[in-house]
């Protein structure tokens, strides 16, 4: 089986996918200054990662979401819960982590499905 690997430097991969199955780099932002505005960056370039490997958040199968305080969980679900189709959620981790830097308060880790042909 091929891997294709999308927006590659020499530490990491955006976005590589394997047979049927597209692994996401952890995705933060670098614009928005609280969880509400990082969440909604970061499920953005979810999607414009997701479309560049031809699938869509329909097809998530697992998210892991690492915020840097848990206490903010309830701003990152609305985000989350508004972008989110429904009856497509995937199975999801959420978790308090320090992230890499301390302007980052939310970071989102994604395996999807690839979209079959003709759909």
């Amino acid at each position: 089986m091929t891997i294709v690997r999308h927006d590659t430097n020499a530490r990491m991969s955006q976005a590589v996918v394997h047979g049927d199955t597209v692994y996401l780099a952890g995705q933060v932002s670098d614009t928005a200054k609280d969880v509400a505005g990082q969440t909604a960056d970061v499920l953005k370039q979810i999607d414009a990662l997701l479309a560049k490997c031809g699938t869509a958040k329909d097809r998530i199968l697992s998210a892991t979401i690492y915020l840097a305080d848990i206490k903010t969980f309830g701003e990152m679900n609305k985000a989350w819960e508004a972008w989110m189709p429904a009856g497509h959620a995937p199975a999801r981790t959420t978790l308090q982590a320090p992230l890499a830097g301390p302007q980052w308060l939310v970071e989102i880790t994604i395996v999807a499905a690839t979209t079959p042909p003709g759909q």
